[in-house]
């Protein structure tokens, strides 16, 4: 299995995401070539995908940004495949994440989960992310 940052635009690396994040999600949003062209172009943004024997397992989006209390990281979007959990894909991945993140200034990366996705709270858990006491809040503007 390789760990690759898609840097360019193609139809399997679409589909694949698509297929990816209506595992994810109840409610995905569909992804478009446009979509992935302004995600892939972005500075901020490093797509990260698992991919084995031309099939694409799984997938992570890391943010990198900068504020004026320092270099900031989080993942968003981690998803593998159904039937390929619990091979050390998501282990894989968010390693590479981390190595993505240390190389470019950030002194911890942040995440997200809910608490009813047990299985995910306990493999974060694992790889040694904890729970910190603040509240999430969010504004829907759209």
């Amino acid at each position: 299995m390789k760990i690759k940052e898609i840097d360019h635009y193609s139809d399997a690396v679409l589909a694949a995401l698509n297929d990816l994040l209506a595992q994810l999600s109840s409610s995905p949003r569909h992804l478009t070539r446009e979509h992935l062209l302004d995600f892939i172009n972005a500075d901020a943004t490093h797509l990260l995908m698992a991919e084995e024997d031309g099939q694409y397992l799984g997938c992570l989006t890391l943010v990198v940004f900068r504020v004026p209390s320092g270099t900031r990281a989080r993942v968003e979007d981690l998803v593998v495949q159904d039937n390929s959990r619990g091979h050390g894909i998501g282990k894989a991945l968010v390693g590479r994440a981390i190595q993505l993140a240390q190389a470019r200034g950030a002194e911890a990366i942040e995440l997200t989960s809910h608490p009813s996705r047990e299985a995910a709270n306990r493999f974060y858990d694992k790889l040694g992310f904890e729970i910190r006491e603040t509240n999430v809040y969010r504004c829907q503007i759209l």
